[in-house]
């Protein structure tokens, strides 16, 4: 038998137990406190932190957008208005499955794939927690009522009432007012996220861009409860928005409809000025296109046939159109001739039909010049070379002046300059001079650039607006009113000029070139065959009193001997067709400027144009006077 074994140690083995027993009790004890202390921690030191985090689970924010203000014509007609929208939106923290849930959208109602496309950018440049996103905008009640029937089976999609913006005018005023547009990415990035909450447009172009501050309004707020589908059960409280300003212009829409009618279906733009307060009443560029196109969204196919059109119907010929202004700009310079005193009114030189520079073969053609050497205008003084239109004077006067002089006084009339108030696309043309030449070309400046210059042609370029500007400040006799789209309330200055009065001036400077440009269009003293350019085509019944002054652009160059043939060029290389003019020439009411892209002569075809419009807004004067009687 092995060696007794030893005894147990029962003594040792209950140590050990009770050892292991204390130190799983202490750890337990441990882990309870611990927990009990994490419970006090959450339960009431963190209490205000978890009880917001609880409430932000149910309780959310949403932007409720101001009202867009509303624009209204001189009349008080309106002119850009809001009007309801159903616009389906995505609230994408409602929603599982986003491919699918727009799967599902275009099984009910179908979804181009630009749609789906133009929902994804908005949801990348414009997503905020909880904010529903659009995918569609304008249903018709068909597409409302089957997202109705079904939006149990879609969370997250809803079908929501939206003011939109609208132009009851669509394209007649599409270039005078502007218009809205939905923000892309780079307005996103700019524009500050909490004032444009719940906003998907922004005023793109004209008086909607320049105004949109004024326009926009201060957006608001309301707190709601939603249950765990996002369902709003109740509001709690809410800060109202603050609608936009209204805004009251200086068009004229019965003014606008008339200009637009005389123009017809020809290219061009009638620019009218009330030259005492310089408020634009007209502002017509056509073709033209509906602004209510691009307020929602415009198909790619629509938008792609008005960038592409060779007519670019986007393009705001009235602000943005650079044009020679041919013969409409001799007025300025007679009057820069005889304020200068470089010639006085009986000066007169001997017209031939041409005018040659010393030491140059170049003959610079009068406008009546004949291959067979027929033509020219016998003796011309101002007065003459104004009503006549007359190339050689002015050939002899600019050189007189010389290109400096003409620089400087035609900058006093605004010419190379933008200065329009509110129009944020107007151009400030071309006025060229020497040192323009010099560090835009590297190149000298020739005696003839300023023979070219002499008649509106060569390098200088003028936008109508400018052109009617200018004109307007003649018929103040040297007041300067800068141009200005509103009637009402203070302008938000777009422009850094600082034009002032044309003050210098003496009377018989101002009196004497607008009875020349008067000329134009009545019958005075003139002998026979004299008479004015426009007198023939609107001057024999006209019931007041007209300053006016014809003109064309030339748009191809014809070479030396070569006579203008326009029926030997094609529609859009013949010359643009300018006429100008106020009335009545005492109390000038009105100032416009009329131009007919490729329109042939300007006394011929812009000029009865001008008359229509003139004869217009006059007449409604007189009505509008009889009728306050």
């Amino acid at each position: 038998m092995p060696e007794a074994l030893a005894l147990k140690d029962h003594s040792g083995e209950s140590r050990v137990f009770l050892e292991r027993a204390a130190i799983g009790f202490a750890f337990f004890v441990f882990l309870t406190l611990l927990l009990v202390a994490r419970l006090f921690y959450l339960q009431i030191i963190q209490h205000d932190v978890y009880a917001t985090l609880s409430d932000k689970n149910r309780i959310s924010v949403e932007a409720v957008p101001p009202v867009r203000g509303l624009i209204y014509d001189r009349n008080g007609e309106l002119i850009a208005d809001n009007v309801p929208s159903l616009n389906l939106t995505i609230t994408i923290e409602l929603v599982d499955n986003l491919d699918q849930t727009l799967a599902k959208i275009d099984d009910l109602i179908g979804l181009s794939e630009d749609e789906i496309a133009a929902f994804y950018r908005r949801l990348k440049r414009q997503h905020r927690p909880y904010e529903p996103i659009p995918v569609l905008f304008k249903l018709s009640a068909e597409e409302h009522a089957r997202i109705a029937v079904n939006e149990y089976s879609i969370p997250g999609v809803q079908v929501a009432a939206k003011l939109v913006r609208h132009y009851p005018k669509g394209a007649l005023m599409a270039h005078a007012v502007g218009s809205v547009r939905r923000m892309n990415e780079s307005d996103a990035r700019r524009l500050d996220s909490v004032a444009y909450s719940g906003t998907n447009h922004i005023g793109k172009i004209g008086v909607e861009k320049h105004y949109e501050n004024l326009l926009l309004g201060k957006v608001g707020y309301q707190r709601v409860e939603s249950n765990a589908r996002g369902v709003v059960m109740q509001e709690i409280d809410s800060l109202d928005p603050v609608p936009g300003k209204n805004l009251k212009l200086h068009v004229d829409s019965s003014l606008q409809a008339a200009a637009s009618a005389a123009l017809g279906n020809r290219r061009g733009t009638i620019v009218a000025i009330e030259p005492a307060t310089g408020g634009i009443l007209a502002l017509v560029s056509k073709p033209s296109y509906d602004p209510n196109l691009f307020v929602t969204g415009i198909d790619q196919a629509t938008y792609a046939e008005l960038r592409d059109s060779p007519d670019v119907p986007l393009f705001n010929r009235a602000v943005q159109g650079q044009y020679e202004p041919g013969s409409t700009i001799k007025p300025f310079l007679g009057l820069a001739g005889l304020v200068t005193g470089i010639v006085d009114t009986d000066y007169h030189i001997t017209d031939p039909g041409w005018y040659q520079l010393p030491n140059e073969e170049r003959l610079y053609r009068d406008w009546n010049w004949h291959a067979s050497g027929l033509g020219g205008h016998g003796e011309v003084n101002l007065d003459k070379a104004i009503y006549r239109s007359c190339n050689v004077y002015f050939y002899n006067l600019a050189v007189k002046l010389g290109i400096d002089h003409i620089h400087d006084h035609l900058t006093l009339f605004g010419f190379g300059k933008n200065t329009a108030l509110d129009l944020p696309e107007a151009r400030s043309g071309l006025l060229p001079s020497a040192q323009w030449k010099r560090e835009s070309r590297g190149l000298p400046w020739y005696p003839g650039d300023t023979v070219n210059i002499g008649i509106g042609q060569g390098d200088m370029l003028v936008t109508p607006l400018q052109l009617v500007t200018a004109v307007a400040l003649l018929a103040n006799r040297g007041q300067w009113r800068a141009p200005r789209m509103l009637m009402e309330g203070d302008v938000i200055v777009n422009s850094r000029s600082n034009m002032k009065d044309v003050d210098l001036v003496p009377q018989f400077v101002w009196d004497s070139i607008i009875s020349a440009m008067e000329k134009v269009v009545h019958r005075g003293n003139q002998g026979f065959g004299e008479n004015g350019t426009a007198w023939a085509y609107i001057g024999q019944d006209i019931p007041y009193r007209m300053a006016g002054k014809s003109g064309t652009a030339q748009v191809v160059g014809i070479r030396q001997g070569e006579e203008y043939d326009e029926e030997e060029l094609t529609e859009r290389q013949r010359k643009h067709a300018w006429f100008v003019a106020f009335a009545p020439i005492e109390n000038p009411q009105i100032a416009l400027a009329v131009l007919i892209e490729n329109g042939g002569g300007g006394s011929a075809m812009a000029a009865p144009v001008a008359r229509q419009v003139i004869d217009h807004y006059l007449e409604g004067i007189q009505t509008n006077q009889v009728s306050q009687r």
